[in-house]
């Protein structure tokens, strides 16, 4: 018989089922055997090892559906083994990588690399999406229906955008026939050669601006594709107002369309790049506060669907140069629950919300088997304090990526436990629980 593990003392948060109560879970073996309230009212079963709580939250192991992972091929920038550390240090179990590796993820070959590297270093469960065209050049599409075979969970040219109108109906057209979703980072590159956010700042500063406008015309030429062709369409990350006002207008007209944003887009303005500070350039931009506040109360009311890390590890060398030539890109992986929590400490998002929005709706998006507790669904979960303050501190990240805007930022909120398929892949040195 397969070892089981009683959790107990949780509150447990589960949105698939409606759950957010009091109780516990039981698993056995990589499988979740019972979740609910109360579950352990009776007493812990004889032969389950017993992990107390401490009240703290049990939730479904969250989804990241968009990061860059540098191999192969940018083994310097970050590893299938130490982003999957970073990962499961931010209560992830499952990743859904960008195809922008070298070489890139166009083929059947370079996807069982990707799983083959994953069950070697045996921390979080690695998906990829493919390529929409080979070499995300934007050319000749690629062969989606083997692929899809292959495992991939989606098509994307990952850190840029897909420019041409006829080959993204093509896309969506075949997409179509696998039941799988065109994801695409929207912004119109003639309007977006910029290195920061377009308007004043910009130009006191004396760099290229990005324009907002880049990023809403991308979405609404995309949408009307969609209405073309019925294809599953997803963009992100989404910056500003102009972009959601057309998502929320295709939601409410019943069209296959999703979105996410990502923490920097919550968490900081285009204030944070300062004097030139290289360690806040992204691509798209951070923009104005107004944009800020919109993106969070879409978070909020459901109008965007996921936040994913759009972990874009960059080494100390490509960031510690002048602004215009640094590259875009920052470390997102184990601040990405932390950073989203503001909002729950902020009482703009419910914990259930939360838990959509970084576990079960990017599930759903991905067609994954995650994002719930349900029995029988597979024992990956997280156990989260929502209560602790602390600092962000990069140089302490886990990730080789030490880039990002956050230092010294106040936080709340630490991952205890993360478990994979029943097995405990990071612990908190002083995660407080008993076992």
């Amino acid at each position: 018989m397969s070892a089981r593990t009683a959790y107990t003392n949780a509150r447990v948060i589960d949105p698939a089922r409606g759950l957010d109560a009091p109780g516990g879970v039981l698993t056995r073996g990589g499988r979740i055997e019972d979740t609910g309230a109360d579950l352990f009212a009776g007493g812990v079963p004889e032969d389950a090892e017993r992990v107390d709580c401490g009240g703290a939250w049990l939730v479904p192991g969250l989804v990241d559906m968009g990061a860059l992972v540098g191999e192969p091929g940018r083994e310097h920038q970050e590893t299938i083994h130490s982003a999957g550390r970073a990962a499961a240090a931010g209560g992830t179990t499952a990743v859904a990588c960008l195809p922008n590796t070298d070489p890139v993820i166009d083929n059947e070959a370079a996807l069982e690399f990707v799983a083959r590297r994953a069950r070697e270093t045996k921390l979080v469960k690695l998906h990829a999406h493919g390529a929409i065209t080979r070499g995300c050049e934007g050319r000749d599409l690629t062969e989606m229906g083997l692929l899809s075979e292959a495992g991939a969970v989606g098509f994307t040219e990952g850190l840029h955008a897909l420019a041409d109108p006829g080959m993204m109906r093509r896309a969506l057209s075949y997409a179509t026939a696998f039941g799988v979703t065109v994801a695409q980072r929207p912004e119109e590159p003639s309007l977006a050669s910029g290195s920061m956010n377009g308007g004043e700042r910009a130009t006191r500063l004396g760099l290229g601006g990005r324009s907002r406008h880049a990023e809403a015309m991308t979405v609404e030429r995309d949408v009307r594709l969609v209405r073309m062709t019925g294809g599953r369409y997803h963009a992100g990350p989404i910056t500003c107002r102009e972009s959601l006002a057309v998502i929320r207008a295709a939601k409410a007209d019943g069209l296959p369309v999703t979105c996410a944003t990502a923490p920097p887009y919550l968490a900081l303005t285009e204030a944070a790049v300062g004097d030139y500070r290289t360690f806040a350039k992204v691509a798209p931009p951070l923009r104005g506060e107004a944009d800020r506040a919109a993106v969070a109360g879409a978070v909020a009311d459901g109008t965007i669907d996921a936040v994913a890390s759009d972990h874009n590890p960059q080494d100390q060398d490509s960031k510690r140069l002048p602004f215009e030539s640094a590259a875009f890109g920052i470390a997102g992986l184990e601040t990405r629950l932390a950073l989203t929590l503001d909002l729950v400490n902020a009482g703009t998002l419910s914990p259930d919300g939360l838990v959509r929005r970084l576990a079960l709706d990017p599930a759903r998006i991905l067609g994954l088997n995650a994002g719930t507790l349900a029995p029988d669904a597979p024992a990956d979960l997280a156990v989260i304090d929502a209560d602790p303050r602390w600092v962000i501190d990069p140089d302490a990240f886990l990730s080789k990526c030490k880039n990002a805007p956050f230092d010294d930022r106040p936080a709340r909120g630490r991952v205890h436990r993360t478990v994979v398929d029943g097995r405990p892949i990071h612990r908190a040195a002083d995660d407080g629980i008993a076992a």
